[in-house]
């Protein structure tokens, strides 16, 4: 086995501040952190930032019961340590921002992690210390090999905006271990390939990495017990009486000399999922940066369910200081986003709400996002193409009209939907808005036998197999033109039209009163331009022509 532990080191703070800048941008990893905290020493406790490193986000701090959990690299650097109260914090920082530490959001924040991983395995599970495992063996030859697979995982969570501390180990919770110890990337490490190996990595890590051992870290440390190998070299009943069984049962477990099952994750049926706002929204800029991290844990959830976005929902809670509010349900405005084709790009997701967002006026205030989507389309998306295709032409078409409809409005959009009718005038009919053709792309026809070739030749012989597969023309006259009828043959500005192909029989509207029986026929023109042309089946009366145009091939 062969388990990818991912550790998101910063995941509080950055789940926290993901609708200021839309992505953790203020954040910095821990060495950065300790090495602006060296700055402050040698400075003798002055400002560390200096006019030419400015800091987008500035201090930030989480509490809980008045006491701070987590720092940021601008807090730290002002002197603020996890443990300090409330008020020691802002005495030293008077400009930090507080938030409450809430550990719903930052379990929202992980689970889009762990969608993004099931893209890779499907065993992905959830372990402590905001980590997430994936066992990845069977997935390595699929993805050319584990430093490819491991690149492609970067790639996969960057969107996301976390910091991550990526390692691999033959074991489960020594994968966990290692990722919560440093990244294999920048320590230039390669997964144990043996079981002394493993043992042998596992014995360098620090007590304070395991959980089991948080109750206990002041006693062991008083004890000289600072890392794994220390704990070795004790007598293993003294250390199951004095510190529990679970201490050593992580470390057999991390060497697979215990067995360690992980239960998968399974992503939901729905996506739902809320985003606390980190300054209340008044335009439809703000509201993009926080939809903008919403938007990417939906496509990761997609893609773990391997499936694309058909639409989906953003709800707005509104700031609820209006006593007319009284009804819940008022406070929130629904934006609902439908697609005529479905999509797992998060960069046209966001140019669609972009253009809803920006007509649409804001009742009060927002405070808080959701975005909800039970719209999903399963099965694998299109196959990339090297050179442009029809298909991809048609998607851009379906794009344009997406966009067009988020900016206009649906009720100023027209679209042509098909009806279940063979007469031509009766085969299509209006609808407003973008109504979703129903099922998937329509095939394309195939290309148009022209007159003067073999394959016309073999049309004009009546059998249909032969006749060209492009029956119906795009430009329809809004009346028939009658043509003058020389012997039987259609005359067009007194000039005779060669029959190509046909006849083709519509009969039909029998059930209502524009009863039609018609035979038509594709006629080319002395210019080469191609006509369709049909007559009645009975004979025409003496005041009525027997040929008709209908319409015009382009």
């Amino acid at each position: 086995m062969l388990w990818v532990g991912v550790h998101l080191p910063a995941l509080s703070l950055e789940s926290f501040v993901a609708t200021l800048s839309g992505s953790p941008a203020g954040f910095v990893p821990e060495e950065a952190m300790r090495a602006a905290a060296q700055k402050v020493v040698e400075r003798g406790g002055a400002d560390p930032a200096p006019a030419d490193e400015p800091d987008p986000v500035g201090p930030v701090a989480l509490i809980e019961q008045h006491r701070l959990v987590a720092v940021n690299a601008a807090g730290s650097a002002l002197g603020l340590q996890p443990g300090q109260k409330r008020a020691t914090a802002l005495g030293l920082a008077p400009q930090t921002r507080l938030g409450e530490a809430d550990p719903s959001r930052d379990d929202a924040a992980l689970q889009a992690v762990a969608h993004a991983m099931l893209a890779f395995t499907p065993a992905v599970s959830l372990a402590g210390g905001h980590v997430v495992l994936a066992e990845v063996r069977a997935s390595l030859r699929y993805f050319g090999g584990l430093p490819r697979l491991l690149q492609r995982l970067r790639a996969a969570l960057e969107p996301l905006g976390h910091e991550i501390r990526i390692a691999c180990a033959p074991t489960a919770q020594a994968a966990q271990w290692f990722s919560m110890w440093r990244d294999d990337a920048r320590a230039g490490s390669r997964p144990p390939r043996t079981k002394a190996e493993l043992r042998e990595r596992v014995g360098t890590l620090p007590l304070p990495l395991m959980a089991a051992a948080a109750p206990h870290l002041a006693t062991l440390d008083a004890l000289g017990l600072r890392t794994v190998s220390d704990l070795w070299k004790q007598p293993r009943a003294g250390l199951n009486r004095r510190f529990g069984a679970a201490l050593l049962g992580d470390i057999d477990r991390a060497c697979g000399d215990l067995g360690d099952p992980r239960i998968s994750i399974v992503p939901p049926a729905v996506f739902e999922s809320r985003l606390e706002l980190f300054a209340r929204a008044d335009d439809s800029a703000a509201l993009l940066v926080g939809a903008a991290v919403l938007l990417h844990r939906l496509t990761a959830w997609a893609a773990a369910r391997h499936g694309r976005v058909a639409g989906f929902r953003l709800l707005l809670h509104h700031e609820s200081r209006r006593r007319t509010w009284d009804d819940p349900a008022a406070r929130v405005t629904t934006v609902e986003i439908g697609l005529g084709e479905p999509v797992s790009d998060t960069a046209h997701l966001q140019s669609l709400l972009r253009e809803r967002l920006q007509r649409l006026p804001l009742a009060a205030p927002v405070l808080e996002l959701g975005l909800q989507c039970d719209a999903l389309v399963e099965g694998a998306p299109p196959n990339a193409e090297l050179f442009p295709a029809a298909a991809g032409e048609g998607e851009g078409w379906q794009r344009l009209l997406e966009r067009l409809e988020a900016r206009l409005g649906g009720h100023h959009i027209r679209r042509l939907q098909t009806v279940a009718d063979h007469r031509p005038e009766r085969a299509t009919t209006e609808q407003r808005g973008g109504a979703r053709v129903p099922g998937a792309r329509a095939a394309r026809q195939g290309p148009l036998r022209l007159p003067g070739s073999p394959e016309a030749d073999e049309a004009t012989s009546g059998d249909p197999a032969h006749w060209p597969r492009q029956r119906r023309p795009v430009w329809l006259l809004a009346e028939p033109q009658p043509l003058r009828d020389d012997g039987g043959t259609p005359l067009l500005a007194g000039r005779p039209l060669w029959l190509v192909a046909g006849p083709e029989r519509i009969e039909a509207g029998w059930w209502d009163e524009a009863f039609a029986a018609r035979d038509y026929f594709i006629a080319q023109a002395d210019d080469g331009a191609l006509l369709w042309v049909y007559r009645f089946r009975h004979a025409p009366r003496a005041d009525e022509s027997g040929w008709f145009l209908h319409g015009r091939f382009g």
